[in-house]
């Protein structure tokens, strides 16, 4: 299933929402790992049609669903605690990440520094037919900077079928199939989400591409994560 957002009203999501294409990072690019998926850099507003594209579904998979939300944070809190009552009580706290101000992706490879660009998260370890029934992330903005969620709007499961149309069946998506589908001049939009502090969102990330940035933001970012099976609409909606 492609991208889909829960949203209310077109208007909301327009403010909030940006699109774009991705290419492969240069060969020569230090901050980037080789064959690196990165934005081409050229943001749009969101079209009537690029609406419709990620309008879900009248009974959406829960598992497959974006939310724009608003965490139930409080100070003093502890954030291990923050999911206790959301109705998963196998949800991990996958713990905090800080992304330096102005990053066009923040993911780094931890074993060399180098940033990974958009990627699949891999937490369960789903083979090909079960990859869409995956956690879902929930992620909580503490700022002091706003970030972004980028997100690709083909799943992980087409793009298998398209690299290896042979034995998609016996595959495991990965990023690396998403970076041999760009490197073969393939086309993939992204839609980028902009977060304020204390704001955040759900979403499929071992089911399609993403990646948080702090494009054009001169403060840093810290972000909370945790994993979980959330049915949708159990946090206030953004949009």
């Amino acid at each position: 299933m492609p991208l889909h957002i829960a949203y209310g009203a077109p208007s909301a999501l327009r403010v909030r929402c940006q699109v774009a294409t991705v290419r492969t990072a240069p060969a020569e690019d230090p901050d980037y790992e080789p064959g690196a998926v990165v934005p081409t850099g050229q943001w749009h507003p969101m079209t009537d049609t690029d609406i419709k594209a990620v309008t879900a579904p009248r009974r959406p998979l829960d598992s497959t669903l974006v939310e724009i939300i608003r965490p139930p944070f409080r100070e003093g809190l502890p954030l291990e605690e923050l999911t206790r009552p959301l109705g998963d009580p196998n949800a991990v706290y996958l713990g905090q990440a800080l992304a330096n101000p102005d990053m066009t992706t923040t993911t780094e490879n931890h074993q060399d520094g180098r940033l990974i660009g958009l990627h699949l998260d891999n937490w369960d370890k789903l083979p090909y037919a079960d990859k869409h029934t995956g956690r879902r992330r929930l992620c909580l903005n503490l700022g002091p900077g706003s970030r972004y969620i980028i997100l690709g709007v083909i799943d992980a499961q087409a793009v298998c079928r398209a690299v290896h149309p042979d034995d998609h069946t016996q595959r495991h998506p990965h990023t690396d199939d998403y970076r041999t589908y760009v490197a073969s001049g393939q086309p993939i939009r992204i839609i980028r989400a902009h977060l304020a502090p204390g704001e955040g969102y759900v979403a499929p990330t071992e089911y399609l591409l993403h990646d948080g940035s702090t494009d054009g933001q001169e403060d840093p970012s810290a972000a909370a994560f945790w994993l979980g099976h959330w049915p949708r609409n159990t946090l206030p909606s953004l949009v």
